[in-house]
């Protein structure tokens, strides 16, 4: 019952031309195989996008805090000469 039979072909390619017209039927023909082409390449791409999204969030997931750094003392200020000294240097 759901084999598909040779005069089922046959009826199908009958329709098919009385419908279009055998003009258009290459056409037709190249018109749905871009199509399939475009809608399977963006369905890869879709799956590409997915994948990556999944490596970018367990690459962040296995991202560590970095430990504790030292506290740096400020480097120590120069001598501050007092006003009386200086214009004795001058």
């Amino acid at each position: 019952m759901g084999a598909l039979k040779p005069w089922h072909i046959a009826v199908l390619v009958v329709v098919l031309i009385l419908l279009f017209g055998a003009k258009r039927l290459p056409d037709a023909a190249r018109s749905l195989g871009r199509s399939l082409r475009i809608i399977k390449a963006e369905t890869k791409s879709l799956a590409d996008d997915d994948r990556d999204l999944a490596e970018k969030a367990d690459a962040q997931a296995a991202r560590q805090p970095l430990p504790p750094q030292p506290a740096q003392q400020p480097p120590a200020a120069p001598p501050v000469a007092d006003q009386v000294q200086r214009a004795r240097d001058n």
